[in-house]
């Protein structure tokens, strides 16, 4: 890749963690773009998810120690996370790289639509005790969610928070600093399969992780 396109990725990928800095949709912009510059639809993938990785760990340090991350479900939601995100990354390398593009399209779609339906979550009454009902599918929404963390990622903790909200009945607050921890290690354990399959550009992922820290 050129310099001038490294530049203008890294130009990118710094205004798009600002944007989404609370939503978390970064990849909805990053990967996309990688995708006109030419990049290999694995490889641009997997690039991004290393840049998150960074971004990720930035993105929770200033809800540590403030008391406002679900402690008490949060070792579960990790262990999900972490087995639907290991499913997630191994589609990337199952699926045929051709359609990458097309699902990544989809994906974006989808996104758009769930965020303008949930477009209200974190205004509705918080209730103290969720019903055990709703507690079950947060858990579910939590795995499956997990799987397209560690596959593509776009929009994922936008989802996640918006879950949270309606089916834990945490407050708004409460959700972004628990899905900026489980973003963590969804991000974390896919980066790991794709290094281990050798698809990670390593220099774009260090200058892009650089420029999106926030």
């Amino acid at each position: 890749m050129e310099i001038l396109q490294v530049l203008i990725l890294a130009g990118i990928f710094f205004v798009a963690s600002i944007i989404s800095v609370i939503a978390g949709s970064t990849s909805l912009i990053t990967v996309p773009v990688m995708l006109e510059f030419g990049m290999e639809p694995r490889i641009a993938i997997a690039t991004n998810m290393f840049a998150l990785t960074l971004m990720s760990i930035g993105g929770t340090l200033p809800f540590i120690g403030k008391g406002v991350i679900n402690n008490r479900r949060l070792p579960l939601l990790i262990l999900l996370t972490i087995a639907g995100s290991i499913l997630g990354a191994l589609l990337v390398l199952i699926l045929p790289s051709k359609s990458m593009p097309l699902i990544i399209s989809v994906s974006m779609l989808v996104v758009a639509i769930l965020s303008v339906i949930n477009r209200h979550a974190g205004v509705a009454p918080v209730q103290v005790i969720p019903l055990r009902l709703a507690e079950i599918a947060g858990y579910v929404a939590t795995f499956l969610l997990g799987i397209y963390g560690g596959f593509f990622s776009g929009g994922y903790v936008t989802l996640l928070t918006a879950a949270y909200v309606m089916l834990f009945r945490m407050s708004f607050v409460e959700a972004i600093a628990t899905t900026k921890v489980i973003n963590v290690f969804s991000s974390f354990v896919a980066t790991l399969i794709f290094i281990q399959q050798g698809i990670v550009d390593y220099h774009l992922g260090i200058i892009l992780g650089i420029s999106i820290i926030n």
